[in-house]
């Protein structure tokens, strides 16, 4: 059974490429759980995730769901 209060969660989606960028902004972006282009994948809204989202901001959207 899920719990009440799980918490909320980000939807982040590539909307740019990462080729050209530095190797640390590219493992960013693949530690999020984004493989390619347009994937998208939902993450739990935590301070670890928003830094690494904050870091390659010009790279994807987020929405909060």
């Amino acid at each position: 059974m899920a719990k009440a209060s799980e918490g909320k969660k980000l939807r982040i989606t590539q909307v740019r490429s990462a080729i050209g960028l530095p190797a640390d902004q590219k493992r960013t972006v693949r530690a999020l759980g984004i493989k390619r282009m347009n994937d998208t994948v939902e993450q739990s809204d935590t301070p670890a995730v928003r830094g690494m989202i904050f870091k390659v901001k010009h790279l994807v959207k987020v929405e909060e769901l």
